[in-house]
């Protein structure tokens, strides 16, 4: 396992020389976030933000993400230019030594959260999904914010791109989403990268939009759509485990024993009823998940990936991007070494 720190570049307010000083932390986890999605990234600035990392002592040979354009979800005819940038993408970073890149396939909006800021009983502040929240919204019809969620289209562009989904079934996205990876996988191969796809985040529709990367039996058909070694998994604890459906354990099991997980994001979150939960602090006495047993579990299928502590809490007067603070990050980064330090002995 290789124990990394997702970091979004220098306008993080967490810095790298932060993060150097959490024991464990080998990788550092990034993107090219100026660059619109569908773009090409230029290898210029890969380079250039390997070699900031690199020169601060870590390894860099993992990206999140290389966004996937809307209109090779929805299957338009302007796909194939996206699809042929993705591929310049893969280039660039196979180039500069990257070796895995995660993606997802969620329609118009990738993680969804009710609030950002939600105020647990210890003081700190936390993620939170309602359901019936979201239920009684109208992305179409009503004025549309959403916390966290940055807003990359204006209210008539998002309008426009939601009323374009409402055609679109989950076959239909799964139809999009095999011509697409027919289209890269193959040049993922050619370049030596491990293609890794997020699980949705909540597992389950959300105003209407299919979602399709959502449970055991999804991930087995992403997997069979296009057999490769560069086709698999990014599993993330957090975004799987929020339906009492899935099992992670014997989701790591499967696929780390078919080595198809690539990427792991490992969080832990508290189930306030169907379809409701928050994310809570990492170890299992604090959410629903067994964090213990998930991190047995890929000790046991020998996960020699990246892995990283997901979203955390902001604790200790700490503001910043939310999910993505330092303090309890860097607490979930230990409580995860030393699990596998005793799995190790």
């Amino acid at each position: 396992m290789k124990l990394s720190m997702r970091w979004y570049g220098k306008d993080d307010h967490v810095k790298l020389s932060q993060i150097k000083q959490i024991p464990g932390i080998k990788g550092i986890v990034s993107a090219i976030y100026n660059i619109p999605p569908g773009e090409v990234w230029p290898f210029t600035e890969i380079q250039a933000l390997k070699k900031e990392i690199n020169d601060h002592g870590f390894n860099f040979d993992t990206v999140e993400s290389v966004p996937v354009h809307e209109e090779i979800k929805l299957g338009l005819k302007t796909r194939d230019r996206y699809i042929t940038n993705f591929i310049s993408n893969l280039k660039n970073l196979s180039r500069a030594g990257i070796k895995t890149v995660c993606y997802n396939f969620m329609p118009v909006f990738d993680w969804t959260r009710t609030e950002i800021a939600y105020n647990l009983a210890d003081g700190s502040q936390t993620l939170i999904y309602n359901d019936e929240q979201i239920k009684k919204t109208d992305p179409i019809n009503e004025p549309f914010t959403l916390p966290g969620w940055d807003a990359s289209y204006q209210q008539t562009e998002l309008k426009n791109l939601l009323q374009k989904y409402q055609t679109l079934d989950q076959e239909k996205l799964w139809t999009n989403l095999e011509y697409f990876l027919k289209a890269v996988v193959p040049a993922a191969e050619k370049y030596d990268i491990q293609l890794a796809i997020h699980p949705d985040d909540p597992p389950w529709s959300i105003f209407g939009l299919p979602r399709i990367i959502t449970n055991q039996s999804n991930l087995r058909r992403l997997i069979n759509l296009v057999p490769s070694p560069s086709n698999g998994l990014a599993i993330c604890t957090g975004s799987l485990g929020v339906n009492p459906d899935n099992n992670l354990i014997e989701i790591i099991r499967e696929f780390g024993g078919m080595n198809k997980i690539f990427f792991m994001h490992v969080r832990n979150v508290k189930k306030l009823g169907p379809k409701s939960f928050y994310e809570s602090a990492h170890p299992n006495e604090n959410g629903s998940l067994n964090i213990v047993g998930i991190m047995k579990a890929l000790y046991e299928v020998n996960f020699t990936g990246t892995l990283r502590p997901d979203h955390g809490r902001m604790i200790w007067g700490e503001s910043g991007k939310p999910g993505y603070g330092l303090y309890d990050r860097a607490l979930g980064a230990s409580y995860l070494l030393g699990i596998w330090a005793s799995l190790s002995n």
